[in-house]
């Protein structure tokens, strides 16, 4: 079997919170410069919008998703919950980043030396933690970029994502013995696990911080993190294992784009696993990526009402 049939091949994507959507869209499309690749409606809450964002095919790996809930009250990032994610981009591009940061005023701090590899750490408008990492493995997929964003400094999709947890162990079998990812090096209480099936978007730290206070969901937060598989054969075999360690797990949800199981690993932290197949262009062109608002088959009888009640966005 190869690398990539038989174990999880890295993030397929994270889902945030966020507060006002028109704000969420103008800083992840202008500021940061990504590709609004789906828009479509929370599928237990269809008077919210649901945004991913990616590169230009939204490849698994490269996205970013986010329920825009109005009026949310701020969340704080704690045990229990991934409270840092990790863009790569290209070790020359962070002077540019720090400039552009600073001109538009994104909160942001100053380049920092982590695992061996310089990272700038900023935060979204709702508060979300992110880094730009200037990593050192070779990372050549193609990054969408834009008129203010060049190709030589766009990101590239995920590098990382940290999992803050009051006592590691029992998440780090979870990576281990159930997804396949080894532990690459230890820094302090945080501790790097790498998975070799995919070169990009392989990485998972640990941060083990048994006094930090648990994090509560709002905005500015992560929701959860979707491990991605290759089909639905795979997630159903996953399923079984992570089923056979006695932890609760989803039947198989179909999200349109992809087929989901969840389950919460044991220091609390909301995980999926979501499948490369169907992809985004099942039901727009991939020139057409992101511009027209997708409703779920269940809701499109009621698209006039849907639309009267989502955020205005222009």
């Amino acid at each position: 079997m190869n690398n990539m049939t038989d174990k999880i091949a890295g993030i397929h994507h994270i889902t945030a919170i966020a507060g006002n959507a028109k704000r969420n869209m103008d800083f992840y499309t202008r500021v940061l410069g990504l590709r609004m690749v789906k828009r479509t409606v929370n599928f237990d809450d269809p008077g919210t919008y649901h945004f991913y964002y990616g590169n230009e095919t939204g490849m698994p790996g490269t996205i970013l998703t986010f329920f825009p809930w109005e009026g949310i009250a701020g969340g704080r990032a704690g045990t229990g919950m991934a409270t840092d994610i990790g863009y790569s981009v290209s070790k020359d591009s962070l002077p540019f980043w720090a400039e552009r940061f600073r001109e538009l005023r994104v909160s942001h701090g100053a380049p920092e030396e982590r695992m061996g590899e310089v990272y700038l750490p900023f935060r979204d408008p709702d508060g979300l933690n992110i880094s730009l990492v200037g990593s050192n493995d070779v990372d050549d997929r193609k990054p969408w970029s834009t008129p203010e964003v060049p190709p030589t400094e766009a990101t590239k999709g995920f590098h990382s994502v940290t999992l803050t947890l009051r006592e590691m162990g029992p998440t780090a079998a979870v990576l281990t013995d159930v997804f396949g990812y080894r532990l690459e090096r230890q820094e302090g209480n945080r501790y790097r696990f790498r998975t070799d099936a995919v070169p990009a978007a392989a990485i998972v730290d640990l941060v083990e911080a048994p006094k930090e206070g648990r994090g509560l969901n709002g905005g500015g937060t992560n929701h959860h993190v979707a491990f991605r598989v290759a089909n639905e054969e795979m997630q159903m075999s996953f399923r079984e294992k992570i089923l056979s360690r006695g932890l609760h797990i989803t039947p198989k949800i179909n999200r349109d784009y992809f087929f989901s199981v969840y389950f919460r690993e044991p220091g609390g932290v909301l995980f999926e696993l979501a499948t490369d197949n169907p992809g985004f262009t099942v039901d727009e062109p991939l020139d057409q990526l992101g511009m027209h608002l997708k409703l779920p088959v269940q809701y499109e009888s009621m698209r006039k009402e849907i639309e009267r009640s989502l955020p205005a966005l222009s």
